[in-house]
């Protein structure tokens, strides 16, 4: 029987997905590929496929598990399988330098970025950046991993000569150039097909680490999910969207294969758009969805249940 497989390595992300395709009495199966096996001597099994694989999964002990996934993928590709967000896709959910690359190339604005590796070749990259304040990051990260601010290269220096310094996974950190939004906030655009669904305004006035999902932890704190800032909440569904910008996003994620996203962007005081992070393996906010009555995991249910009939109508 075909059924939908969704490739993942993180149950308390995937159980909202899970529960709505419940809901809607879709066969499903999940792939948690922490560790596993690639047999290429034989064909992968019938149904669609859809990757969400995170660039964080080795915050959780699967340091591996994107690479098995790009395996698994290109076996599914070339066996002509129904696959979202693939090979393409995760390999912008893994490099953030991908990400601008490609970005830029598609004629959307992303703040300055220098990559590094090596703590002198960091140092180094800041000075050349010639910019204050500016921020590291790490290139394949996820959860804010990395991000710290800084006012001047004496500060980056103290950092990374100390224990608290982070070697990013891959190795490579970003210096990046800071962009600050007058009324401290980011918005967050999620698609599902390719196409526009909702924005999350965020509020970033308690600091960079802003994870949307219900079960999500940075450092073994529970982000802020749902708490109240002021009179308003940390993550609230908008309606007002650069239309323009959006129909911009979605030329982007068409051509380069991505299906599924949640795409980043902040504004700064001159009024100036700076998209910085794409999401493939995004999640989304209850509290903020419930108050507006959009719910992105039964959109995406919806999605896969209707790709899921059309492939069994072939």
């Amino acid at each position: 029987m075909k059924k939908i497989h969704i490739i993942h390595e993180n149950d308390d992300w995937t159980k909202h997905l899970t529960k709505r395709l419940e809901e809607l009495k879709l066969p499903f199966e999940t792939w948690h590929l922490d560790q596993g096996l690639i047999d290429l001597t034989t064909q992968p099994p019938e149904g669609i496929f859809y990757n969400r694989m995170s660039a964080s999964s080795h915050t959780r002990g699967h340091r591996f598990a994107p690479e098995l996934t790009g395996g698994v993928l290109a076996w599914l590709e070339q066996h002509h399988r129904t696959v979202f967000n693939g090979s393409r896709a995760l390999q912008l959910e893994l490099s953030k330098i991908h990400q601008y690359t490609r970005l830029e190339a598609s004629g959307i604005k992303t703040p300055k970025t220098i990559a590094a590796v090596g703590r002198e070749q960091i140092l180094q990259a800041a000075k050349q950046l010639n910019q204050l304040p500016f921020i590291t990051k790490h290139n394949r990260a996820g959860k804010g991993l990395g991000v710290q601010l800084f006012h001047s290269v004496e500060g980056l220096e103290s950092y990374i000569s100390s224990t608290d310094f982070e070697e990013p996974v891959d190795g490579v950190t970003l210096i990046q150039e800071y962009i600050e939004s007058p009324e401290a906030f980011i918005t967050r655009a999620e698609f599902i097909g390719g196409k526009f669904v909702y924005a999350v305004r965020v509020d970033t006035s308690e600091g960079f680490e802003l994870c949307p999902a219900d079960a999500c932890r940075v450092e073994d704190q529970f982000c802020p999910v749902g708490e109240e800032q002021g009179s308003r909440s940390m993550f609230e569904i908008i309606e007002n969207v650069d239309v323009k910008l959006i129909q911009q996003y979605e030329r982007f994620l068409m051509a380069s294969g991505i299906d599924v996203a949640g795409i980043e962007f902040i504004t700064d005081s001159s009024g100036e758009i700076y998209t910085y992070d794409i999401n493939t393996n995004t999640n989304y906010n209850a509290d903020a969805e419930a108050k507006a009555g959009k719910y992105g995991m039964l959109e995406l249910a919806k999605f896969l249940g209707e790709a899921l009939e059309k492939e069994v109508s072939n």
